[in-house]
């Protein structure tokens, strides 16, 4: 499993107060796997992370749900919340040496198509 310390203290106290947690790990491929729809590795590292971080959620005490999402972090956004219809919505980002094209501008679109209060911060 992850290494549950790394996890900020507020986003702790977040999700120990929440009574029910959906994770969604979206597909992460490049851009170019993205447009030759060679996206296998980036399912696979999908299902690492989704694994990781429910591991993790065990591990704070916290049962939750999740699966892979769409390979378009907002369409991935917008399939969970349209199944889950979450209250907030706290998202984990890579770091900026391992941020993806799909990241750029995605809070600022989650914000304005949702209109949920939004936690983030970095994994």
């Amino acid at each position: 499993m992850g290494d549950t310390e790394r996890i900020p203290e507020s986003v702790r106290v977040l999700i120990e107060s929440s009574d029910q947690i959906m994770v969604i790990a979206p597909e992460l491929p490049t851009r170019t796997h993205w447009l030759v729809s060679d996206t296998d590795k980036a399912r696979m590292a999908a299902d690492d992370r989704l694994a990781t971080v429910l591991g993790d959620l065990k591990e704070l005490g916290q049962e939750a749900r999740g699966t892979v999402g769409a390979d378009d972090p907002l369409l991935a956004f917008s399939d969970a919340i349209e199944d889950f219809r979450p209250d907030h919505i706290l998202v984990a980002l890579r770091g900026p040496a391992d941020e993806g094209w799909q990241e750029h501008g995605l809070l600022e679109d989650v914000l304005k198509r949702f209109g949920l209060p939004i936690t983030v911060f970095a994994a």
